[in-house]
């Protein structure tokens, strides 16, 4: 289209006017920000394409006199793809580093529909940061709001890229988007801000309501450990809160957490070591030997504490350094820019401030809100504050006035709070109900985290359960798809 717009763009592409881009390497596979556990995909080299593609993107969509772009690094994997009319299925990646496209269950869509798929990195993580330092005046540009521009302007680019290589005149393929957890919520609000730009979205366990305080997170956890765990895991907080008073350094040095000083870190690594099992599909793998351990009279925080290094830091990965405040103030752009950069966009847009319940809580009642404003503060200085009021009602919260999304959440995921489960016209809304069924199980199958190969949901308790929400996506992708062929857009 022979548009100001389309001209821009075309210019976009070749645009030698970058800032400067820092150049990454030996970056994580799965890259995870811990304190928030959102989004973990896997410790496995899992990837159908790791062949790394770049995009003169604009900084600042919001002003008409900045100017400055950034290199921005994409992928795409074409090999499903019905060559020249098959539908583009756009796959948000979010809060880290994005490595590939990885072998989830959306390769088997995109199979199955005969999709070519592409995935942008978010704004300033992994390798497509803007600037060579992170200081709080440089992350000005890093919000959700920045990054669905981005993947708008992205779209119209490789769509009209496409065209030029199909020698195709006019005529759009459909595009369909898809992401989880953050970026699940980024799919939901992309289908309400550019309608026009897709034929519809797959929000995956999308927190699209932005929450101050977020109890119902630790009463989830407790809700999905059961009774005999979760009074195992009450007696387990009480004796760490008594035992930081008289015994502090050796009860850290325990954990393997002497680094944490701030008492509050600590206690937050902690608090995230529990519900990663739930969040991610292996409760067992806490519950069960905490279980046993009460009903034999053993020390419960030893065997807390071997769970926590063998499992949380062993094999999930984790990286205890990365719940120090001292470590989040860290500027430089590298592997671990991943954590500041997520507690920005806390600090500044969403909260999910994961504060301990008024009764009945699991994690330590130390964990409160003055803990969160105080660690803002420290971390980005003065003025810092979550717009929680402000982007709920930019974007709807669970109230959003979207069409043609599909929401769907595990039933033992903390996070299913923050996001839409409710089904309402236009935006069906799924809950799979299993033992082990947590963040992203219709996308990652069971457990999430490592990830199993095609999304695997054999190992889900209920395979039945994801299989019934997964045919119901697959109905819902083909109608809309569908519906809008021909065009790429939905006006629905």
């Amino acid at each position: 289209m022979a548009t100001a717009t389309a001209m821009r763009l075309s210019t976009a592409a070749m645009s030698v006017s970058l800032l400067f881009l820092v150049p990454l390497s030996g970056l994580a596979h799965g890259f995870v920000t811990p304190r928030s556990l959102l989004n973990r995909l896997s410790g496995n080299n899992n990837y159908l394409t790791t062949e790394e593609l770049w995009f003169d993107q604009t900084l600042d969509h919001y002003s008409p006199y900045d100017h400055r772009q950034f290199k921005q690094r994409y992928y795409e994997f074409l090999d499903y793809f019905q060559v020249p009319d098959g539908p583009i299925f756009l796959k948000i990646c979010g809060e880290s580093s994005c490595n590939g496209i990885a072998n989830d269950y959306l390769m088997v869509l995109a199979k199955k529909f005969g999709a070519a798929v592409v995935s942008l990195e978010h704004r300033y993580y992994g390798k497509s940061s803007p600037f060579k330092s992170h200081t709080t005046e440089n992350l000005k540009y890093l919000s959700s709001k920045q990054a669905l521009f981005d993947l708008a302007v992205f779209r119209q680019w490789y769509q009209e890229s496409l065209n030029l290589k199909r020698n195709k005149t006019d005529g759009e393929n459909p595009w369909f988007v898809f992401g989880i957890s953050y970026p699940g919520a980024l799919s939901a609000w992309f289908r309400l801000k550019f309608p026009h730009l897709s034929c519809g979205s797959l929000a995956s366990s999308a927190v699209v309501l932005s929450v101050y305080n977020f109890t119902d997170y630790d009463k989830q956890i407790g809700e999905s450990a059961g009774p005999e765990c979760k009074a195992a895991l009450q007696e387990i907080t009480q004796a760490v809160d008594q035992s930081l008073t008289s015994n502090r350094k050796e009860l850290k040095s325990l954990f393997g957490a002497a680094e944490l000083e701030i008492d509050g870190d600590f206690l937050y690594f902690l608090a995230d070591a529990v519900a990663v099992a739930f969040q991610y599909g292996n409760p067992d793998k806490l519950c069960t030997p905490l279980v046993e351990a009460k009903k034999a009279g053993e020390d419960l925080v030893g065997v807390y504490a071997k769970y926590v290094k063998e499992y949380y830091v062993g094999s999930f990965g984790v990286n205890v350094e990365s719940y120090s405040q001292k470590y989040l103030k860290n500027t430089a752009v590298n592997e671990d820019s991943s954590d500041r950069l997520w507690w920005f966009q806390v600090c500044t847009e969403v909260a999910y401030f994961q504060v301990a319940p008024a009764n009945d809580s699991i994690r330590s009642s130390k964990v409160d809100t003055k803990y969160h404003l105080d660690l803002c503060k420290n971390v980005f200085g003065e003025g810092i504050y979550p717009e929680v009021d402000v982007t709920n009602i930019y974007y709807g919260g669970t109230k959003i006035a979207g069409s043609k999304i599909i929401f769907t959440n595990g039933s033992q995921d903390p996070w299913r709070h923050a996001s839409k489960q409710t089904s309402s016209p236009g935006m069906p809304s799924y809950i799979i109900t299993c033992h082990n069924c947590g963040h992203g199980t219709d996308l990652r199958g069971c457990p999430q985290s490592p990830l199993s190969i095609e999304g695997n949901a054999q190992n889900c308790s209920s395979p039945d359960a994801v299989h019934k929400v997964r045919q119901q996506m697959i109905e819902h992708i083909d109608l809309w798809l569908s519906e809008c062929k021909g065009t790429g857009r939905s006006y629905m």
